[in-house]
């Protein structure tokens, strides 16, 4: 029987020929905690005596998620993960330096073949490199960071198969949301999502990206996506060692289902409060007036988003609080260059510092109750942003800045 690219890497990584359903103990390739999380697994490192991790160069702390800090507990937090980390000599990522999920591939952390794990659910999204990542609870990183070292549970593998042209105004955005409104927030439970197509093939790395990145939004435990050409044209300007592995599936590989979509039927579409798979197509609800418009995040704050939004944003002015963060520093200096940054400034938005911004409700914008915000994030549950009160939808940044400049849900297709 053949194997899928899941199956494949799991079986490298742990030096075994392993199948959907067995138990492994993998190699770690490079590892990951935010500063929501790395606190925790500090505290249990230092509770169980480790003294030492298991290799400071494959070991990364972001300080991402409450970046500058918002108040004094966190900052207490900071200090703990500087402290910790300069110790152990790991690699800080500090404030300002973009969102974990950014910084891993742009610094060169994920190669083709690897095993990735981070303590962040969305740490999928560095499947878009063939890589298998996946997120991990912060004790598990503790196991982590000390032996080298996880067991998994190979899992299944849905495969999407995408094909045909992106009509215009439809982007990858809109194809995983489609997908989510399709199986449902749990149709892929501890499964890895596999997109293949020519459709996935014409996507950039940057709009991989965000399909892998949404995996977990269906349940997943991954998102991939077999290396091409672009992936290593990607890789080989930012891995340090020159160390990759490509693995793709099998032609006879036993997948759990298969899900088929035409490109050319697809339409853009957002995620309507409270739910990811609560996804309609945008017509349905053009005209929804909006208070706030983030756009940014782990899903959609890469260049090319930053560039969709100012191609509209350009000699316009903001309807609704708009708020852009680009998700690294690369990003936003590149952003500076291209004069992305004054665009959105002239437009009325505010930009803020390289991070994981409103998204996680902590800081820089959290909405009022009774406010309306399209998002190009992740999720949209109560209280996502911060307010029980407050409704969330989800979108492209295409549809995001054309609603930005309205104050209302906009069909993006519409506009001139």
């Amino acid at each position: 029987m053949g194997k899928t690219i899941s199956e494949k890497i799991l079986s490298k990584a742990s030096n075994s020929d392993a199948y959907v359903g067995d138990i492994v103990v993998a190699s770690i390739d490079f590892a990951m905690a935010q500063d929501g999380t790395a606190p925790l697994t500090i505290r249990v490192l230092q509770e169980i005596g480790i003294g030492k991790v298991w290799n400071k160069d494959r070991i990364a702390l972001v300080f991402d998620h409450n970046a500058p800090s918002p108040n004094e507990g966190v900052s207490k937090l900071h200090g703990v993960m500087r402290e910790w980390g300069e110790k152990q000599g790991v690699i800080l990522y500090d404030v300002g330096s973009g969102v974990c999920h950014q910084l891993l591939p742009e610094q060169g952390h994920v190669a083709p073949g690897g095993v990735v794990v981070g303590a962040d659910s969305h740490t999928c999204t560095y499947g878009a490199l063939g890589a298998f990542a996946t997120g991990i609870g912060s004790t598990d990183m503790a196991v982590v960071f000390a032996s080298g070292k996880l067991w998994f549970r190979v899992p299944e593998t849905l495969l999407v198969s995408v094909n045909g042209k992106l009509p215009e105004g439809v982007y990858s955005k809109d194809i995983v949301l489609t997908v989510i409104g399709k199986i449902t927030a749990s149709g892929a439970n501890y499964m890895a999502v596999e997109y293949a197509g020519d459709t996935i093939n014409e996507l950039s790395v940057e709009a991989r990206m965000t399909l892998c990145n949404m995996a977990v939004e269906m349940g997943g435990k991954t998102g991939i996506i077999a290396p091409d050409r672009k992936t290593i044209e990607y890789v080989k300007k930012r891995l340090t060692k020159n160390q990759y592995q490509i693995f793709a599936s099998d032609p006879d590989a036993d997948y759990i289902s298969q899900l088929e979509i035409d490109a050319d039927d697809l339409v853009p579409v957002v995620a309507c409060p409270h739910a990811v798979d609560n996804v309609k197509p945008v017509t349905e609800v053009e005209g929804t007036g909006v208070d706030q418009v983030y756009i940014g995040t782990c899903t959609n704050g890469r260049i090319e988003d930053l560039r969709i939004a100012a191609k509209i944003l350009k000699n316009q002015k903001t309807k609704a609080i708009t708020i852009i963060v680009p998700a690294s520093r690369e990003i936003y200096l590149q952003a500076l260059r291209e004069g992305l940054i004054e665009i959105f400034v002239k437009a009325g938005a505010v930009v803020c510092n390289p991070g994981c911004g409103p998204c996680v409700g902590t800081h820089q914008g959290i909405p009022s109750p009774g406010y309306t915000v399209v998002s190009t994030a992740n999720r949209n549950f109560k209280g996502r942003m911060g307010s029980d009160e407050a409704e969330i939808y989800l979108a492209s940044p295409h549809i995001a800045a054309f609603t930005a400049i309205k104050g209302e849900i906009t069909d993006p297709r519409t506009r001139p």
